[in-house]
């Protein structure tokens, strides 16, 4: 009798216009900022610090998990209250990274030059963080070495001193935005602001899209997509109406650990694996597979508001 009852109510609710539809799982992204405590320009009135309490207010409101920070620790040498940026990302729970002392490009300078800043980081990070994991790098403009011979070096040393490497697997070109937002705000040019709003959310959803779609053609589903976002000032206004632009398309926010205990990222987990392919670009050449990408509106953000 109840078997008949269910049947009965399913066929009712399709008859009406009910459907059944399978859940769907959520797209998780993990979320992470580069360049603490300094990036790009601010406009008139804005401080570094106010840049990290809007970006943190952000996170917070939106309730995602503790978002690791990559420091670039020259900028508290060459300015010490430039630290107020890193407190105040430790006193809301959040964890800091290595992203070498000066934002070193591996590409252009001998392994253990690079190697030696990266380690000359560590003290500003083991001060903040004590006995909590730091031991995550995210290579400044992502350059791994231009060589495999270099690379294999690098992921022998970063195994030795304990690193996971932080990958990117979703990037829209966040930091082409924060030198013209300067301009743009310096000119009171709320139209031109407006515009520059418009192109950063197109960009964040075009690419969200985008790097599913990679995945989806490369590997045969989805994987979570770690974030790469910086601590600039357009990014600090931006970031509310991102992370609702992001709840609306799907997306589920995790740590980045647990993005990374995807099979995907092992060979970041653990650097001494073979590293191909590691990103989402490499993995679809692999396949030879092909994905239509929107190009980013670098040249009007060059010339916007000059």
């Amino acid at each position: 009798m109840r078997l008949r009852l269910v049947w009965q109510t399913a066929s009712l609710l399709i008859a009406c216009g009910f459907a059944f539809a399978p859940e769907v799982a959520a797209q998780k992204v993990a979320i992470t900022f580069d360049d603490l405590p300094v990036h790009g320009s601010l406009p008139a009135g804005v401080t570094r610090a106010q840049v990290a309490t809007d970006i943190l207010a952000a996170l917070k409101s939106s309730g995602t998990p503790p978002v690791y920070g990559f420091v670039n620790a020259v900028w508290l040498e060459r300015n010490p209250s430039n630290g107020d940026v890193l407190a105040l990302w430790r006193k809301a729970g959040y964890p800091l990274g290595n992203h070498t002392w000066s934002h070193m490009n591996l590409n252009e300078h001998a392994t253990a030059k690079w190697e030696a800043d990266l380690l000359k980081n560590e003290p500003a990070l083991e001060q903040r963080m004590h006995d909590k994991d730091w031991r995550w790098i995210r290579f400044p403009f992502l350059a791994e070495g231009a060589a495999a011979t270099k690379t294999d070096e690098v992921r022998v040393f970063l195994s030795a001193h304990h690193y996971r490497i932080a990958g990117v697997t979703l990037s829209f070109g966040d930091y082409l935005f924060n030198e013209p937002y300067a301009r743009c705000t310096a000119r009171h040019d709320a139209a031109a602001v407006a515009r520059l709003e418009g192109l950063f959310l197109d960009a964040a959803r075009d690419d969200l899209v985008e790097r599913r779609a990679m995945a989806k053609a490369a590997l045969g589903h989805e994987i979570p997509l770690v974030l790469l976002m910086h601590v600039g000032a357009f990014d600090a206004h931006m970031l509310p109406a991102l992370l609702t632009m992001y709840h609306g398309e799907g997306v589920q926010f995790v740590s980045l650990e647990e993005a990374e205990r995807d099979p995907f990222y092992a060979n970041d987990v653990d650097p001494r694996r073979a590293i191909f392919p590691d990103t989402l670009e490499a993995a679809v050449a692999a396949k030879q597979v092909t994905v239509a990408r929107r190009p980013a509106p670098t040249a009007e953000l060059d010339n916007i508001c000059k």
